[in-house]
């Protein structure tokens, strides 16, 4: 008795699954396409690329320039606002910091003002540091925006004891801590816009804010030699508030441009 063994025969373009591997493979399947296709390609795409973008990134970075933005403005409008309720006392007599000390009038805008740009300065050097490519491409200035952000929550917290430079001789802890932390700001707003144009010459995304922090940087010192040596002790209190103002005025800057950028972070650095 003769058996027939019958074969199916492949179809067109499909690799044979037929008996005894004999029908013809058809052709593979090409770089970035069908289910084979290549990572980092169609809906296998690098995060922060394509339609696989990692979920938030791009939201994650608008958000921190808008925080970059928004902090400076309440910090400065709660200053101003602060310097006018304090009766008796003229708008420049009062420095920030006695704005928020117990014997001035209505301290919680003061100590509002200084939590919310120090909240905003982590968030905006957070989002900065990610759309520079991060460790490695970001450069330092990102992350010391951060710290000056923690220092200036601090700052609003650890109050003086008076609104007046009058206060007695024994000081609090934390007159004395509010002391130490505001010089540490201060040498960061001095250095946050020299690091950030080192970081910005040469990248044409940013390079144009390149020199207008160097000039930022260089009249904030100014001003504050000025404002530490009391060379001209009657005008403290604005000579204070430009020293702070000029800095938080070039990181927002900073912020416009991240927030008006449209880029994607950077890979990091291999």
């Amino acid at each position: 008795m003769i058996t027939r063994t019958w074969r199916r025969r492949p179809g067109p373009g499909s690799a044979g699954t037929g008996a005894r591997g004999t029908a013809t493979p058809g052709p593979a399947a090409g770089p970035g396409t069908g289910t084979g296709a290549r990572p980092g390609t169609g809906t296998g795409a690098r995060p922060g690329t394509g339609t696989g973008a990692r979920p938030g990134t791009g939201t994650g970075i608008r958000l921190g320039a808008v925080a970059g933005i928004a902090g400076p403005a309440v910090f400065t409008a709660a200053w101003a606002v602060a310097s006018l309720l304090q009766t008796g006392h003229s708008a420049i007599e009062v420095q920030i910091s006695g704005l928020a000390a117990p014997d001035a009038r209505d301290p919680w805008i003061m100590i509002t003002g200084f939590i919310v740009l120090g909240g905003c300065s982590v968030a905006f050097g957070t989002a900065l540091h990610a759309a520079l490519g991060g460790p490695g491409r970001a450069g330092a200035g990102p992350r010391l925006i951060q710290a000056a952000g923690l220092l200036t929550v601090a700052a609003g917290l650890l109050r003086r004891d008076r609104m007046l430079l009058t206060a007695p001789a024994h000081e609090s802890w934390h007159n004395h801590a509010h002391d130490v932390v505001s010089a540490l700001i201060y040498v960061a707003l001095i250095a946050v816009p020299l690091l950030l144009a080192r970081r910005f010459r040469g990248d044409r995304q940013w390079q144009a804010l390149a020199w207008p922090l160097v000039a930022a940087s260089l009249a904030t010192a100014a001003v504050l030699v000025v404002f530490f040596t009391g060379a001209l002790s009657s005008w403290a209190g604005l000579l204070q508030r430009i020293g702070v103002t000029l800095p938080l005025a070039a990181m927002s800057a900073v912020a416009v441009r991240l927030l008006t950028a449209g880029r994607t972070p950077q890979p990091p650095a291999p």
